[in-house]
């Protein structure tokens, strides 16, 4: 039978450190609800002595979510723990997720200590922790640069202080596979009592070898993995979810696998990836636009032929649905709601009528509307309460005329209208919008992403912009690409006026 790998999901944890990338209370129980649904056995659900936002985050997703653990991070600090136990009092299954740099780096430079102090450190925040709940998880961070020896005492002492879990991190994405997984060996080989104890890999992808090191650590002997959907995660990201997944289904004779509802994959993939604005690239693994598309001559000859010839996995396995029912402008409620519980999402019905009356004026403007689309409807709800709302848009431009547009804002219920010039039809748009908002805003960033293919496909606007030192962060999105730009800086004013 084969030995089961439990996934530990930190997308709104990790993964929810990329700048410009965080979510809400609400949308973050949207998440939690796919990850249960995927199938995931423990959620991460964030940090919370960090923030009162993501305090509160956790407890709300132990009210929501029923069958993963839940757990909670803090550092090898006892108000850090005491705030995490609080925050999971409503949570089923509990895990606090404590720990402390390991590395001679971290001890010198970060902590101006000492192994033995680090050490001391380590088994008090344990011991402290497992007042509060029995399943204590530890972290040695930068377990990747950490000497082993060194790392084998901490983990050691660790498991007797009551640690069920011992995460070593790659933190900075250092490690080559080969020396990672001789790294989990050592442990499994030179700590008493590990047996009592899972071994958890949390592998960054700053080199690009996240997965590969964390399918070393698997096949030497960690038990748990550390991941994020669609890879997300500060700098290059963590491993992905997707990929572990897979590659565990696609090579059973390593006897291992996974509790992944694999079919439910690419869904909440999109879902992740349009509630944190964060495109997956085309050429993704696994989840990726181009991941089952075929252009050289030869393959395409292959795959028609059995589909074997060139793909491992069945699009189907993840969740790719040729049948999908197709989404016009004279489909009704049902269609909607049924394709939007596909995706994971089962919105209320007031909910339901604000998508499907966005959903139509979408479908004037489309032919077909695909699941992107539903997926930027159902996650991009523009609250009633934001200070400045696009009331009007119109640009002018072409060959040989010089590009003109006129906007008109409601702010705060009051109308303003102003027009300018520019360098193109968004240069313009923006112009006007700035005679409006005088602030002195400086746009740092500036991506057009189309979410799949065709003339009439629905652009994204991601935008970053600095107010007064400060960055944020903002999105549009519509079939016109003027407009989704507009709509995206307005998001960033929205954000840097109600601060």
């Amino acid at each position: 039978m084969d030995k089961k790998i439990f996934i530990f999901d930190t997308t709104l944890r990790d993964g929810e450190q990329v700048p410009g990338c965080q979510l809400n209370t609400v949308e973050k129980i949207q998440v939690a609800k796919v990850l249960e649904a995927l199938g995931v056995d423990v959620i991460e659900a964030g940090f919370p002595i960090s923030s009162p936002g993501d305090f509160n985050s956790v407890i709300e997703i132990s009210k929501a979510v029923k069958e993963p653990v839940i757990c909670a991070l803090s550092r090898a600090v006892e108000k850090d723990i005491d705030k995490a136990a609080e925050a999971l009092k409503f949570a089923e299954r509990k895990r606090i997720h404590t720990g402390i740099g390991t590395s001679d780096s971290h001890i010198k430079y970060k902590f101006n200590s000492t192994r033995e102090e680090i050490l001391e450190t380590a088994v008090k925040a344990v011991k402290y922790a497992r007042k509060y709940v029995d399943d204590v998880e530890f972290y040695a961070e930068d377990a990747g640069r950490t000497d082993n020896e060194y790392l084998a005492r901490v983990v050691e002492a660790v498991i007797k202080a009551g640690a069920t879990v011992v995460n070593i991190p790659d933190t900075t994405g250092y490690c080559l596979p080969e020396e990672y997984g001789a790294k989990i060996k050592y442990l499994c080989d030179h700590v008493e009592g590990i047996e009592n104890a899972i071994i958890s890999t949390h592998c960054h992808n700053d080199l690009g070898m996240a997965t590969a090191n964390t399918m070393a650590g698997i096949m030497n002997g960690a038990r748990q993995v550390e991941v994020t959907v669609n890879g997300v995660g500060e700098r290059a990201g963590n491993t992905a979810l997707e990929e572990i997944a897979m590659i565990l289904k696609s090579h059973k004779n390593t006897g291992y696998c996974t509790g992944i509802r694999t079919q439910k994959i690419y869904p909440v993939s999109r879902m992740v990836s349009n509630l944190m604005n964060m495109p997956v690239q085309p050429n993704k693994a696994i989840v990726g636009r181009n991941a089952f598309a075929h252009s050289s001559g030869i393959h395409q000859d292959g795959v028609l032929k059995n589909a074997s010839t060139y793909e491992i996995i069945d699009p189907r396995d993840i969740g790719l649905d040729d049948n999908s029912i197709v989404l016009t402008a004279r489909s009704g409620h049902a269609a909607l709601k049924y394709r939007l519980s596909v995706l994971g999402i089962t919105p209320s019905p007031e909910r339901l009528e604000s998508i499907y009356k966005e959903f139509l004026k979408l479908a004037d403007s489309k032919k077909e509307i695909n699941d992107e689309d539903l997926l930027v409807l159902a996650g991009a709800e523009r609250s009633e309460k934001c200070n400045v709302k696009l009331d009007f848009l119109q640009a002018t431009s072409g060959s040989g005329v010089r590009p003109v547009a006129s906007i008109g804002l409601d702010i705060a219920g009051e109308k303003f209208t102003a027009a300018a010039t520019g360098n193109g039809p968004v240069d313009a748009s923006i112009n006007a919008l700035k005679q409006i908002v005088k602030r002195k805003v400086i746009i740092k960033e500036f991506t057009i992403q189309n979410i799949t293919k065709g003339s009439d496909d629905m652009g994204k606007v991601h935008m970053q912009v600095e107010y007064e030192g400060h960055e944020y962060y903002g999105f549009g999105a519509n079939t016109d690409i003027v407009t989704a730009s507009v709509e995206a800086y307005i998001d960033c004013v929205n954000k840097f006026i109600t601060k």
